[in-house]
């Protein structure tokens, strides 16, 4: 099963070989094996390419259960009486990857040091494909969705507000009419950002199409420094402009009745099982 989702992963033999520290000879029998023992195949070859046939793609998800399931039956059999060790991997959207999931994690090793963490950026669409595609176990999101196969979990609060250059001559407080006036920057569609926004703005009867834009960035520090140079205005987390209001570079302007206060998710599979350490993890975050 290792041999198998490793090569489903990384579209090659060679690829997955060396990911496992193996030759390619023993990644192409026990494929050959497995093949042989489901009686059917798994990976068409097209001359240096290969690609998962359809009982791959119903065998993968399943795999990667069935590892998962494994590594946490040896994780909670060496868990007990132990300290917790291990390591996370998480991804998350920008706000919690850059400004909130360090401290978290900075705090946890600090109690369990035998803990290591790595923490992968995207935007929170993409985090949510990720968990529920069985490609990460923990994410972190600016937004929740539908999806009745995962569980949300609250574990911080924020504000988004609307931002402006020191430089730009503009009122401290304005109608949410009057955005539609002002040159706006946006974060990129899937971004838990905009789509706070776009719902905030919806409930004044303002469409994202009404406004004015000028730039749209695949990052939140991305649109920070557009700011910071007077490109435009834009709604942003507040933990994303602290740095900018400290050293007097950016200006938050008060929106007249709107305030805009959201969430931050962790986000697990319903199915999946947490490893003890994740468990623990996880619990610290919502304590």
């Amino acid at each position: 099963m290792k041999i198998f989702a490793a090569v489903y992963r990384n579209r090659s033999f060679t690829k997955a070989a060396e990911q496992l520290f193996t030759s390619q000879p023993t990644i192409s029998e026990h494929i050959r094996n497995l093949e042989s023992r489901l009686d059917c195949k798994l990976f068409d070859r097209l001359g240096r390419s290969i690609i998962p046939t359809l009982e791959a793609e119903l065998l993968y998800p399943r795999a990667l259960a069935i590892l998962e399931d494994l590594k946490k039956l040896k994780d909670d059999l060496t868990a007990v009486g132990k300290d917790i060790s291990g390591q996370i991997i998480m991804k998350a959207s920008t706000i919690p990857s850059a400004f909130i999931l360090p401290q978290f994690a900075a705090d946890f090793k600090k109690v369990h040091q035998n803990i290591s963490f790595e923490i992968r950026t995207s935007d929170s669409a993409d985090v949510v494909d990720s968990v529920l595609n069985n490609e990460i176990l923990l994410g972190f999101t600016g937004a929740r969705t539908e999806e009745k196969k995962l569980h949300f979990y609250p574990f911080r609060e924020d504000q988004l507000v609307l931002a402006a250059s020191t430089k730009m001559i503009i009122n401290k407080r304005v109608t949410t009419r009057s955005l539609l006036e002002l040159p706006f920057i946006l974060r990129e569609e899937g971004s838990g950002t905009r789509k706070s926004m776009e719902r905030f703005l919806a409930e004044k009867n303002i469409g994202i199409d009404q406004l004015n834009i000028c730039a749209v960035l695949g990052s939140s520090t991305a649109v920070t420094e557009a700011i910071k140079y007077n490109m435009g205005v834009s709604i942003i987390s507040r933990h994303a402009v602290n740095d900018g209001v400290e050293h007097g570079r950016i200006q938050i302007i008060d929106i007249l009745n709107l305030e805009m206060k959201r969430s931050f998710y962790a986000v697990t599979a319903e199915k999946r099982s947490l490893p003890h350490h994740y468990q623990a993890f996880l619990k610290y975050l919502l304590a």
